[in-house]
């Protein structure tokens, strides 16, 4: 069915009641896994998914190359660990129910951009000859899919104790008008759902934290170039609610570990982080 945008100039309001700025629903926890060195589950909306971290674990055989069947692999040379990525999509995620192979594209795609952009961020030369395996499953979607996955596996790692620089944090955004309409004056919109997505032009957008960094950029439809800047500044905006949200679900995890007595107050993990 054709996405109904009769009513944005009039009320101002997406299909969903949202306005253009509006994140949707957000909820996350960690340590989900009790048996996994980390885990997370993470909301955005109706897209929901699960990450379980292994390792890192000391290479025990021949070092992969960058892509097989299980999963994509960002290699670390000799000095660094390798990071290992393997995405699940569950038949029942989506409406249409259709099955993915393991060695479909499009998942593989997911798989490589998230390895790159999580080795980028993690501190992989304290971890030498060593793998750490991100599982992720999809749950169900409903748009904002490579945002979500990487989300949930920030969330994970931090669950893991593996350092990283900070937060990698993705969010999507689009233009309330096709290519095709030609329309200067579209409006921006953020943290697309599935039937928008499948309308309008958008983007993921990833940022480092709190700032303006990009660390991941991904744009598969076609858009004017004089909508890209405004839809690039919209999405890193919104990666900054992302990222608030998910120290708070951090932060609240830690203290309800104090609170319950699994880890002393003040504990301090001594390590060495140089870059």
């Amino acid at each position: 069915m054709p996405l109904d945008t009769s009513t944005y100039d009039l009320a101002l309001l997406r299909v969903d009641g949202r306005r253009w700025n509006e994140l949707r629903r957000l909820h996350g926890q960690i340590r989900t896994q009790a048996a996994a060195d980390g885990s997370s589950y993470l909301e955005m909306g109706n897209t929901k998914v699960m990450c379980v971290i292994a390792g890192p674990n000391e290479n025990a055989g021949k070092r992969g190359g960058t892509a097989s069947s299980s999963g994509s692999t960002v290699p670390g040379g000799s000095g660094a660990a390798d990071v290992v990525v393997s995405i699940v999509v569950g038949g029942f995620s989506s409406v249409d129910r259709r099955r993915r192979a393991r060695g479909d594209k499009r998942t593989q795609e997911l798989q490589a951009t998230i390895a790159k952009a999580l080795a980028s961020n993690l501190h992989i030369h304290l971890y030498p000859r060593s793998t750490i395996s991100i599982s992720l499953h999809v749950l169900s979607q409903d748009g904002s899919l490579l945002a979500a996955l990487i989300n949930a596996a920030t969330l994970a790692l931090v669950d893991a104790g593996i350092p990283m620089t900070d937060y990698l944090v993705a969010c999507t955004a689009g233009s309330t008008s096709t290519h095709s309409a030609g329309d200067e004056g579209a409006d921006p919109l953020v943290d697309l759902n599935t039937q928008e997505e499948q309308e309008l032009p958008f983007l993921t957008l990833g940022t480092l934290g709190a700032t303006d960094k990009v660390a991941v950029l991904v744009c598969e439809t076609r858009v004017q170039v004089s909508r890209l800047e405004g839809m690039m500044a919209s999405a890193a905006d919104a990666c900054k609610g992302v990222r608030k949200f998910l120290d708070q679900v951090v932060r609240e995890k830690g203290h309800k570990m104090v609170t319950e007595g699994t880890i002393e107050k003040g504990a301090k993990m001594a390590m060495d982080i140089d870059v």
